[in-house]
């Protein structure tokens, strides 16, 4: 929005001026403030230690030695906060004149910052769960609030085709009948209370993979033919390696499948066996013996010591090869960020809470090789489930792919339900589709909506109200507005703002000018969780208005009016898409 580019420029030339005028040499910061009582503010409080004054008391001060001009329509000073207050009818004008000139396509100008992504990275040995649900949907909105931040974004899945577990699915998979696998996703199914298991990729190798490893712990023949396994891949034996990737890759096909129901692709997919294979890891653990750090157990595995980088107790000791000189998940993982390094300017990992201390550990290792830069981690609690239908029972995990199907059957009946009620007509077809669009945007909402770290229990009647902060309510009210621009048929575009003079007009406009920053807070700042915060104020800000005032019969005013909701329909549509939603246009 340059109107409000243009904005923030006049406000920090007004700030600077007066700090220059008290000979003060302090850094201060522009934000939106959390109320409507201004447009912009600049918080006084880091100031304080160097100006030697309370913050409020700066603020006092350089609100009396700024005088409005231009833009800035008014200056005060309140809680130690310095407020700014645009001009209304350059407000008016230019953030409608803004959102028409967008043309639906709010990305900022290219930085040239390449930014990666990893998310996701589920270990290719069973379906997605829906403790892990949060990955790949926090991952994917992230990525999309990134590129409208102006940065070349990269989405990446980092597979993990290299140990014991996958191993086992790869014997499973050449070595358990099929009858017999069909036999235990039956019994799986009845004991998750399904009529059957899907058919799917994932879920039918996921059965090879529980019958495999069964026969491994009772069975020593078993147990040996997987070792033998795992010390040829280890070794680098080409057969072995091909094979164990080959299943992967097959069960890596189902994954995606799981993926695109949320709307979720990548960008890349990356193979930890690649680091094995091109020796890399390998140079990981050479430079790694040469450091200050490094030691050696009585059996013969290495690792560094990290007691100096704050990590304490059993902890310290980072062991990157085996008794044997074989290498680790952890090497492998430092050898492909470094590869990441290579490839973008900032790296960003999405991971679960259980791997705070893994993530530290390696930034820690990484230090100790000489890397000035480090991966920064997003993390996430997981996901959980209420006592119910939908919750896990004992020995029997719940897939993401059926929590997508319950979102969406529980859509279709809402849909077909209001209906009804409103004796209307839709087809079947269309009714499904709908469904399609309204289930899966309300996982992704009601999953992005709570801050990461904060724990998360996935509620139906939550995630599917059509008048809460819900997904569907944001789907519901662009459907209305598109109900609203039906109607009306053509109009001529009027940013007049003597024509939008009403509260709920102006604020309205007023949320629609902070769609810019929130975009920058989400993306730059690594907080999705005030995308959907913000569409839901602009939401309820736009039926605050459709209630306030008339739109097609409004006179003189109609086609203002109209241009606000036109504008309204474009940033909410530009918000379900970052979120990862379909923009339905009836509901």
């Amino acid at each position: 929005m340059s109107i409000m580019a243009d904005f923030e420029t006049q406000v920090r030339a007004a700030v600077a001026d007066a700090l220059a005028k008290t000979g003060a040499d302090v850094q201060f910061v522009t934000e939106l403030p959390s109320v409507d009582t201004a447009d912009l503010a600049v918080p006084c409080f880091t100031m304080s230690k160097v100006m030697r004054k309370a913050p409020q008391a700066i603020a006092d001060e350089l609100a009396a030695a700024i005088q409005p001009s231009g833009l800035i329509a008014s200056v005060s000073s309140s809680n130690g906060y310095l407020n700014f207050c645009m001009d209304g009818a350059a407000l008016v004008k230019g953030v409608l004149d803004d959102i028409i000139a967008s043309n639906g396509d709010f990305r900022a100008a290219p930085t040239g910052m390449r930014v990666n992504v990893e998310h996701t990275s589920t270990n290719p040995t069973g379906p997605i769960h829906v403790g892990r649900a949060r990955n790949p949907i926090i991952g994917d909105t992230l990525a999309r609030c990134l590129k409208r931040c102006g940065h070349d974004v990269t989405t990446e899945y980092y597979v993990n085709d290299v140990g014991k577990q996958v191993v086992i699915l790869t014997w499973g998979v050449n070595n358990v009948p099929d009858e017999v696998a069909d036999a235990e996703a039956e019994e799986h199914a009845r004991n998750a209370g399904h009529e059957k298991e899907r058919d799917k990729t994932d879920h039918r190798l996921v059965a090879k993979y529980r019958v495999a490893n069964r026969r491994m712990e009772s069975e020593p023949e078993v147990q040996a033919q997987i070792a033998d396994m795992l010390r040829r891949f280890e070794a680098g034996d080409r057969e072995v390696i091909e094979t164990v990737r080959h299943t992967a890759e097959i069960m890596l096909g189902g994954l995606k499948e799981t993926l695109s129901g949320i709307n979720v692709t990548l960008d890349r997919y990356t193979w930890e066996s690649d680091f094995i294979a091109d020796g890399s890891a390998r140079d990981v653990v050479e430079r790694l013996k040469t450091s200050d750090y490094a030691g050696q157990t009585e059996d013969g595995a290495w690792y560094v010591d990290l007691k100096d980088f704050g990590i304490q107790g059993k902890n310290t000791k980072f062991t990157f090869t085996r008794s044997d000189g074989t290498t680790l998940y952890t090497t492998r993982d430092l050898a492909y960020h470094i590869n990441k390094f290579s490839r973008a300017d900032r790296v960003i990992d999405v991971l679960g809470e259980d791997q705070k201390l893994g993530s530290k550990q390696l930034c820690s290792a990484l230090e100790i090789m000489g890397y000035d830069k480090a991966p920064e981690p997003l993390f996430y609690s997981f996901v959980s489930l209420p006592e119910g239908k939908m919750s896990t029972r004992k020995g029997v995990v719940v897939y993401l792919d059926d929590l997508i199907d319950e979102s969406v059957a529980h859509a279709y009946e809402e849909i077909r339900s209001r209906m009804e009620t409103r004796n209307a007509e839709m087809s079947e077809e269309r009714m499904r589709e709908i469904a399609r669009i309204v289930g899966t945007g309300a996982i992704r909402y009601n999953i992005v909506r709570v801050q990461p770290e904060k724990q998360l229990v996935f509620k139906w009647d939550e995630a599917l109200n059509f008048d809460g902060n819900s997904g569907p309510y944001l789907q519901y009210v662009h459907a209305r507005a598109c109900s609203m621009m039906r109607k009306a048929g053509e109009f001529h575009r009027d940013t007049d703002p003597t024509k939008l003079t009403n509260p709920m007009e102006i604020n309205l406009v007023k949320k629609l000018a902070r769609y810019g920053e929130v975009l920058r807070e989400a993306g730059d700042g690594k907080r999705v969780h005030t995308l959907p915060a913000y569409g839901h104020e602009l939401a309820v800000a736009f039926n605050q208005f459709y209630a306030a005032v008339s739109v097609l019969d409004a006179g003189p005013r109609r086609d203002a009016r109209l241009t606000l909701v036109e504008c309204t329909r474009s940033v909410l549509a530009d918000v379900l898409d970052c979120l990862g939603m379909g923009a339905p246009e009836e509901m």
